[in-house]
Order: C-alpha cells, then structure tokens, then sequence
C-alpha cells in the first residue's frame, strides 16, 4: 500500500473539533461534509445510536465521492450526552439550553462517541464507540445564563464544550477526554489499524 495515495483519511463532518483533533494525527486528509439525515427510529441506547450514526455519516460521504475519488478511509462520528438514560442532543434554543444544563450540574452524566471507518474504494467497514464519565460543577441559574450568554452551547450536544469556556463548570472525568470533544483519538488509531494505517 502506497503511503501517500492510499493511506489518506476522509473526515465526514463539518465539526471545526473534529477537524482539528484529525489534523493532529500527522496523516493526509480531506474534509467531507456530510448532510445525513440523523434520526432514528425505535428504541435503540446510546451506544448503538452513536455507532449507526457514525456509519450513516461516513456511508453519505462515500455516497457522494466520485469514482476518481474512491480512495482512502472515511471516518464518521457521531457524539451523545447522557443524563439518567436520556439523551440530550444539540439544544432547540436557550431555553434547552437551560434544561439540559440545569440538569447537568452538579451530577455525573455519560458522553457516548462512536467512530465508524469506511474503506472508500471497497466499502469494508469497522465502527466502535467509547463512554466517558463527565461530573460537573453545581451551578447557580445566573452562571448556566451566563454561559448560555457566550454562545457555546449552541451547536452542542449537551449544551457544553469541555475544550472551550465549559472547561470551568467541569468538576471532573473519568475516561477518555477526546470522547468529550467528539472525537476519540485513541480509539480512532485502533480501528485505523484494521487498514493498515498506523498513527504512530
């Protein structure tokens, strides 16, 4: 397998995190939005929803490749907050906001991410997800508005980003950290490995 041409990485999201976390790994990539339809039906738990949505985003974007294109490795991923079995994506407006923080603090909720890898020349796939324990800060109403107020929890599932200002009303985590962003890194470099492709 050719390094340069074979070896490079598809990142199906538009996620400015994601972006940066795959730019860290030193390897060629391109970035690839994907426009998959993210609901499911049924009753599925956290950990099958972050894998099918995964897969759903990388299958898009290879979907959507030209022939001349089909080369490489998509890797989709898909992130959930989980709060006493509910899941909490991206808030509605400020005021989910509010509910999903002010449920959030001062507890210990789950953040689920799932990591699906796509051979974009013959389809073969590998898909995982890891859990990561996120303990946050008991807050008063005028802090959760007050970073309401900052604009980040807008796009995020679970209202919070822990690598930006949500680092503060994070108390603790027990597991891996790039869960939390939205990208497990680790876990990505292991199902890389079913390819061939070695981080390091």
């Amino acid at each position: 397998m050719s390094p340069n041409h074979e070896q490079r990485l598809i990142l199906a999201s538009s996620s400015p995190r994601r972006q940066e976390l795959i730019q860290g790994l030193g390897l060629p990539y391109i970035i690839r939005v994907s426009d998959a339809d993210e609901t499911v039906e049924g009753k599925i738990t956290p950990s099958e929803l972050v894998e099918v949505l995964s897969v759903r985003k990388a299958s898009t974007v290879r979907e959507m490749l030209e022939t001349s294109e089909k080369h490489g490795i998509i890797v989709g991923s898909d992130t959930v907050v989980v709060l006493h079995n509910e899941v909490l994506g991206k808030p509605v407006d400020e005021e989910d906001s509010f509910r999903m923080l002010k449920g959030l603090q001062g507890t210990t909720h789950q953040v689920y991410s799932g990591v699906a890898c796509i051979d974009a020349a013959t389809g073969k796939q590998v898909v995982s997800h890891s859990v990561t324990n996120v303990k946050m800060k008991a807050m008063s109403d005028e802090q959760i508005r007050r970073y309401i107020a900052t604009g980040e929890p807008k796009d995020k599932a679970g209202s919070y980003a822990i690598q930006g200002i949500g680092a503060t009303i994070v108390e603790a985590i027990e597991g891996d950290y790039f869960t939390v962003v939205g990208l497990p890194l680790s876990l990505l470099s292991d199902l890389l490995l079913t390819f061939d492709i070695q981080v390091l």
